[in-house]
Order: C-alpha cells, then sequence, then structure tokens
C-alpha cells in the first residue's frame, strides 16, 4: 500500500486538490491522507464541504495579521509532526502558495518524493506576483514529480533543467472542478444557491474579484474608480465578492460602498461563485484560479494584471491583460459590453486549460511512477 500526503490550506489549492484527492482515493493501491494549513480559513472551509473532504490534519495556524516569516516558519514547523506519523510515501502539493513552498520544504527535509500539481506557471519576474512567483520557482525546485497543466509549463520546466522523464503534462485539475459543479447546476444535481441579491436579468452581469498584494494602494484604489465608471451605464449591474484581507477591505469599502449598481458581499462558497461566474457577461480579476475557469465556461475576462503565468489563455483570445489603470479597464470593458463580434470572439475562443479529466490522469500517472521507482 503506497501511502499519499496531501497539504494545502487555500481555497484555490482545495478547489483543484480535491479532485484529485477522490481520483486518488478510488486506486486500490494508495491510502490518502489530508493535511490543511487552514491559510484561509473560513474560504478553505467552503470548498471541503462541497467536495466532502475531511482533512485527517487541521493545523489551523493562521493568526490575523501575520507577515509572511511568521506564517512560514509556524507552517513548516507544524508539518514536522504530521509527516512523522502518517510515514508518506509522496507528498503532494499544488500550485504556488505559502503552504505549497512549505509543504514541498518538509517533504524534501524528509527525504520523500514532492509531486507539484500545476508546475511550470512563470512570469519571469519574481516580484510579481509576489511572494507567489517565488513559491512555486522553489516548489519546483524540490519536487520530483512535475503535473503541469499545458506543454507550456512544460516547457518552462525543461528550459529551467529539469528531466523531461518527470514532467507531465495533464491539463488543470482546477478545470474538472469547476465542470463538475457548472454541469451539476444546469442538469439540477446540485441545488442552485442563493446569490448576494437578485439580478436583473435586463443588465449585463459584471462580476470582480481582486486580491494580490502588488495592486493593493493605488493600484486597487483605481481598479475601484474604473468600477465606479462601469457601473454608472444604465445596462451593467456589479458583484463584487470582497477578500477578507483588510488591505483590499478598507479601499474597496471606501470607494465603493453605497454605490448604484454595485454589489459588495463576504466572499462565496464555491458552487455559489461558479453559479454567478456562469451568469457573467464578463470577469474582471487578478486570480489565477478564475483566468483558467472563466474560459471553460466561455467568459471573457480582463485581468487586473501587468503580467500573468497563465499566457495561453492570452494568446487564445479569451483573456486580455489591462493592468489596474482606470482608463485601460473603463476602456476594455466597454468594448465588450458595446461590441457583439469582439464579445463572441472571446467567449467562444479555445479554453488552452483541459478537458475535465486531469485528476484521473494525475491518479494514473502518480501510481505508475512511485510503482515504478521514479518518484525519487
Amino acid at each position: 500500500m503506497t501511502n499519499a500526503l496531501f497539504i494545502f490550506g487555500t481555497r484555490p489549492e482545495a478547489i483543484k486538490l480535491c479532485p484529485v484527492v477522490d481520483a486518488l482515493r478510488k486506486h486500490p493501491d494508495y491510502r490518502v491522507s489530508v493535511c490543511v494549513t487552514a491559510q484561509h480559513r473560513a474560504l478553505l472551509d467552503q470548498v471541503l464541504a462541497v467536495f466532502q473532504v475531511r482533512p485527517d490534519h487541521d493545523l489551523n495556524v493562521m493568526t490575523p495579521g501575520q507577515t509572511l516569516f511568521q506564517s512560514t516558519s509556524r507552517i513548516t514547523a507544524a508539518l514536522e509532526p504530521v509527516i512523522e506519523r502518517e510515514q508518506p510515501d509522496v507528498v503532494l502539493v499544488q500550485g504556488d502558495t505559502t503552504t505549497t513552498f512549505c509543504g514541498a520544504l518538509a517533504g524534501f527535509y524528509k527525504r520523500i518524493p514532492v509531486a507539484h500539481i500545476e508546475a511550470g506557471l512563470r512570469t519571469g519576474d519574481r516580484y510579481q506576483p509576489f511572494p507567489e512567483e517565488m513559491n512555486r520557482l522553489l516548489a519546483g525546485r524540490l519536487a520530483s514529480i512535475h503535473f503541469a497543466a499545458t506543454p507550456w509549463a512544460a516547457d518552462n520546466l525543461r528550459r529551467e533543467g529539469v528531466e523531461d522523464g518527470s514532467i507531465h503534462v495533464t491539463g488543470n485539475t482546477g478545470i474538472d472542478a469547476v465542470l463538475h459543479v457548472a454541469r451539476g447546476l444546469e442538469r439540477g444535481a446540485i441545488e442552485t444557491p442563493e446569490l448576494p441579491k437578485p439580478l436583473d436579468a435586463s443588465k449585463k452581469l459584471i462580476v470582480v474579484t481582486t486580491h494580490r498584494r502588488e495592486s493593493f494602494g493605488g493600484g486597487l484604489e483605481s481598479t475601484c474608480r474604473a468600477i465606479r465608471r462601469l457601473a454608472s451605464r444604465p445596462d451593467t449591474q456589479i458583484v463584487f465578492p470582497v477578500h477578507p484581507n483588510p488591505n483590499v477591505r478598507a479601499t474597496v469599502d471606501g470607494l465603493l460602498r453605497g454605490v448604484a449598481n454595485v454589489t459588495l458581499c463576504e466572499p462565496l462558497s464555491y458552487v455559489p461563485f461558479v453559479d454567478l461566474m456562469r451568469r457573467a457577461w464578463l470577469l474582471l480579476t487578478d486570480s489565477g484560479g478564475i483566468q483558467e475557469e472563466g474560459p471553460s465556461l466561455g467568459k471573457p475576462i480582463l485581468v487586473l494584471r501587468e503580467k500573468t503565468e497563465r499566457p495561453e489563455a492570452v494568446e487564445a483570445g479569451t483573456v486580455r491583460l489591462v493592468g489596474t489603470g482606470e482608463e485601460r479597464i473603463v476602456a476594455h470593458a466597454s468594448e465588450l459590453l458595446d461590441d457583439a463580434a469582439l464579445y463572441e470572439s472571446m467567449a467562444q475562443a479555445h479554453n488552452p486549460y483541459g478537458d475535465g479529466a486531469a485528476s484521473g490522469r494525475i491518479a494514473a500517472i502518480l501510481a505508475g511512477a512511485v510503482a515504478g521507482g521514479r518518484a525519487g
């Protein structure tokens, strides 16, 4: 029996790892355990409930306002007794969070093979996004098995000297998750949730999310000013689930609270948010996951960043990088609101991130790699 330990802590990690947990649990030769750090406590718990994943270890190490120094040291120290107890044959981490880096480091310290899911994403700028770019670079150096979502990500790893035989292109597991929920909503297998506010069917819905550290301050302020201008149009309605980070909340509340046609709400659990996305006309976001999910749902996306580690959707034509400048956001959003031909060209662009079957591929590849002794 092979012991696999999943380590994750945020909502995006949970969304992308829960389908893999499910796929690997169906494999007869695997014993699966799950450890969460609760880097995002409430947001994480929402996703675990949707996918019915119960953690075997809940470290709950996060405290309000803690620094990256504090979170990194606390997570790493808390993982040591978990690994000693579970004695895993492989540690699985996903993406680019502080938990990702700490999980990979803990596996390395114990000389346990690390499998990195969604490996190979790069912007080429160690400070954008911060600290995610360095987290995924370091996790990649510590990992033995690399599951890249796309050929572009796999090529990034090869250019960094990663052995070709340890790289596997699988598609993105986030697509597995979003399609599972969206299809369930469409056929009534998943109950349609109540949204923050009744939507006006005569207006075009713009969904906004933003939380990146590099946008705090001036960038977020100009984004909010752009949202105010878009909300002044008679044909739009805006729903903005506001991230709990106080740097986000203070700015958003100050500039958008009480603005007509703008609904500010608490972060939504996963099913309501997928439902909101599938009803949207347009998505404005700095989220990496939404850059992948939106094309699966046929939604154009304006990315509130200057650089992205997911250029495939930009090249495919379903995503545009617009940054946080007020004029650029308004200009690009207005184009998509007013130009039906442009809108359709983006909405119908090919999704480069997968077909919804990545988790099964990862489980099959992992079983073969560990059984064949190629994971070390």
